[in-house]
């Protein structure tokens, strides 16, 4: 995990992302089910916050939870996300956000596949992909 947080203003944060990326890692939006770049992307590769390049997620922890949104069941280093009580929406969830940058990735929740019973359902928007075999992906 890279060790240098990254803290920028609002406006430095609008300048730098999408619309879409702004509403989802800074907002806490959340993308329609079915609708982002990599739900349904199951290549080799290594998956990295769209704010701030960080890694988070190899390919290999990658599933098809049928949830709509990516979803894995662990991220790339224990410490590359951390975790907030959600009470939004009427309901108790648990966030997770990018440990570098604090962007909004998505929410885990415990039914996921062994070997963590995990299940990381994060936001395409909130993320990159590197394919395996490219520089980035064999330096992670």
């Amino acid at each position: 995990m890279q060790d240098e947080q990254i803290e920028l203003t609002d406006q430095q944060w609008r300048e730098k992302l999408t619309d879409n990326q702004y509403k989802v890692l800074r907002k806490q939006a959340t993308e329609r089910p079915f609708t982002g770049e990599f739900f349904n992307l199951f290549d080799d590769g290594l998956y990295h916050c769209a704010g701030c390049d960080a890694p988070l997620f190899e390919s290999d922890t990658k599933f098809d939870a049928g949830c709509g949104w990516p979803s894995f069941n662990a991220p790339i280093e224990s410490d590359a996300v951390a975790t907030h009580s959600d009470r939004t929406l009427g309901m108790l969830r648990t966030e997770v956000v990018c440990k570098r940058c604090g962007g909004h990735l998505g929410h885990v929740f415990d039914d996921g596949p062994e070997p963590t019973g995990l299940r990381f359902c994060i936001n395409s928007a909130a993320l990159g992909f590197e394919p395996a075999g490219s520089k980035r992906s064999e330096s992670a």
